[in-house]
C-alpha cells in the first residue's frame, strides 16, 4: 500500500513537472515573438529614455496610439507582416557595406548595434495618391516614426511642383493634375535634391538593398534584412544622382522596398559620419529615439533633410547652454521651412524657439510639428516670403497627411485685423472666447497676432 501511494505521489510530481515545463516552454516562445517584434521593454527602452512615464496600465501598439492593457492585440507572427522586399543584383556596381560601416551607422541611428528597425519603419515607403486626383502631389503616410520623414520629403515635393517645373502655373489646380509619371519624376527630383544637399552639394551616396548578406548577424549587431544587405552607390554630380534614382525609383516607392529606411541611411552615408559628428552637439548623439516599440525622429534627422545639415537645434547659429557648452542651430537660410507647436512645451526660451531660418525659408512651404504630427503648410505665391506687402492677406494651404483627408484645406491668413473688428463685422470666429486650433497657433509661430479663415472648412482640434 505504502508503495503504491508513494508510486502515485511521484507519477503526480512528474506531472507537475511536465506541466511546470510545459507552462515554462509556452512562456519562452511568447518571449521569443515579443523580442522578435521589439515589444520587450528591457530591449526597446534603455535607461535613461528620454520619453514620458507611463501608468501601469497603458501600453503603446507600436504605432503611437495608447491602449490599455486587456484591449490591445495579442502577438502574433502576423503583427509585422511585409511584403517581400524589393532587392538589386549584387553584380549592378556600387560597393557594399563592411563591418565598420554598419557598426558606425547603427551606432548614429540608435546610439548602440543592438537596436535593429521596428516594424513601421520597415513598412514605411513613399507612395502617392492616386494620379488626378485632388491629392495627387500628395505622398500616402502611414504610422509611426517614419512619418515625420515622409512629411519632410512632402514640403521638397511641393517645391519643385510649385517652383521648378518649367512651363506649368504655380496653382492648386495643376497639383490635382498629375499624372503617375510626373509623379515618379517629382520624387526622383526630391529625393535627389534632399541627399545632394547631404552631401554638401559635392556628392550623393544611395543605398540599396542587395540579394548578399555582407555582414554576419551577432548577438551584439542582431540582423534586420536591411543594413547588413545595403549595396553603395557613390555620384559626384546631382543630375546622375537623380537619374540612378529614378531608373531605381521601385526600390523606393514599392510595398516592401524599405523606401524610407534606405532613404536614411543614404542620408547618413551622403553628409559623412564625420560631417554627422561635427554637425551634432552634447544634446544629440545619435539620430532616432526609442518610443514604444519604435522610434521617433530626433530634431537633427529633419534639420538634415530640410537643410543638408544634422544641427539638433531649431534656432539660428549657436548658443550656450546652461552649461556653458556650444549648441548647434541652424546656419543658414533653409530652401523650405519648418513650423512647431505643442500645446504641452510651449515655446519659451530661445532654446526652444524655431530660429527665422527655418521660418522664412525661400520658398513659402513649411514642414509643420503640431503637437508631435506633421503636416505641410504651403503657398503658391512665391513672392509671399521676399515682399512685406504680400503678408498682409494671403492664402495658405494645409494637408495633414491623415487619411481622412480628401483634399487640401483652404486657409485665408489675415495679419492686421483685430477681433472687435470682425465681431463688429459679423464675423466673430476669432473674437476672445473662441478656442484656437492647433493648427492656427502653428501659424502664430510665424505670424503673431494673424487671424486665420477656414474657408468653410471646421477647424481641426
Amino acid at each position: 500500500m505504502d508503495k503504491e501511494v508513494s508510486d502515485q505521489e511521484q507519477h503526480s510530481q512528474e506531472l507537475d513537472l511536465e506541466e511546470i515545463t510545459r507552462k515554462i516552454s509556452f512562456l519562452e516562445k511568447w518571449r521569443e515573438i515579443f523580442s522578435y517584434h521589439r515589444l520587450g521593454t528591457n530591449n526597446t527602452t534603455p535607461q535613461g529614455h528620454e520619453g514620458k512615464h507611463r501608468s501601469a496600465d497603458e501600453t503603446e501598439d507600436g504605432t503611437g496610439m495608447l491602449q490599455s492593457r486587456g484591449q490591445g492585440h495579442l502577438p502574433s507572427t502576423s503583427l509585422c507582416s511585409i511584403s517581400r522586399p524589393s532587392i538589386i543584383s549584387s553584380k549592378l556596381g556600387g560597393f557594399p557595406i563592411s563591418l565598420a560601416m554598419a557598426a558606425k551607422l547603427r551606432q548614429s541611428l540608435f546610439g548602440n548595434t543592438v537596436h535593429i528597425f521596428s516594424c513601421d519603419w520597415k513598412k514605411a515607403y513613399f507612395k502617392f495618391h492616386d494620379p488626378f486626383s485632388d491629392l495627387a502631389f500628395a505622398l500616402e503616410v502611414g504610422k509611426g516614426g517614419a512619418r515625420a520623414i515622409q512629411m519632410a520629403v512632402q514640403v521638397f515635393i511641393m517645391k519643385h511642383l510649385l517652383f521648378t517645373r518649367k512651363g506649368k502655373d504655380c496653382s492648386v489646380h495643376s497639383l490635382c493634375e498629375i499624372s503617375k509619371q510626373q509623379q515618379k519624376e517629382v520624387l526622383a527630383v526630391a529625393l535627389a535634391d534632399i541627399l545632394w544637399a547631404a552631401g554638401a552639394a559635392q556628392k550623393a551616396t544611395i543605398c540599396l538593398v542587395a540579394e548578399d548578406t555582407y555582414v554576419a548577424a551577432t548577438p551584439n549587431c542582431p540582423g534586420d534584412d536591411v543594413t547588413e544587405r545595403l549595396q553603395l552607390f557613390e555620384f559626384l554630380e546631382k543630375e546622375a544622382t537623380e537619374k540612378f534614382i529614378y531608373d531605381h525609383l521601385q526600390y523606393f516607392k514599392e510595398d516592401g522596398s524599405h523606401g524610407v529606411i534606405l532613404l536614411l541611411c543614404s542620408l547618413l552615408f551622403s553628409r559623412t559620419f564625420e560631417g554627422l559628428q561635427e554637425d551634432l552637439d552634447v544634446t544629440t548623439t545619435h539620430l532616432l529615439q526609442p518610443s514604444a516599440g519604435g522610434f521617433l525622429c530626433r530634431q537633427a534627422v529633419l534639420n538634415l533633410i530640410l537643410t543638408g545639415r544634422a544641427s539638433p537645434n531649431v534656432f539660428n547659429g549657436y548658443q550656450k547652454g546652461k552649461s556653458q557648452e556650444l549648441l548647434h542651430g541652424v546656419l543658414t537660410r533653409s530652401d523650405v521651412g519648418y513650423l512647431r507647436w505643442d500645446k504641452d512645451n510651449l515655446e519659451g526660451g530661445s532654446l526652444t524657439q524655431v530660429g527665422s531660418m527655418l521660418k522664412t525659408p525661400k520658398v513659402p512651404i513649411w514642414l509643420c510639428n503640431i503637437n508631435g504630427n506633421y503636416s505641410v503648410l504651403f503657398s503658391t505665391n512665391r513672392q509671399l516670403l521676399s515682399d512685406w506687402k504680400m503678408e498682409r492677406l494671403f492664402d495658405l494651404y494645409f494637408c495633414s497627411g491623415q487619411p481622412w483627408q480628401k483634399k487640401p484645406v483652404f486657409l485665408t491668413i489675415d495679419t492686421h485685423s483685430h477681433s472687435w473688428e470682425e465681431d463688429q463685422n459679423g464675423g466673430g470666429t476669432h473674437g476672445p472666447g473662441r478656442r484656437l486650433s492647433p493648427v492656427e497657433m502653428a501659424v502664430r509661430t510665424k505670424w503673431r497676432e494673424a487671424t486665420i479663415q477656414w474657408n468653410g472648412t471646421i477647424p481641426f482640434f
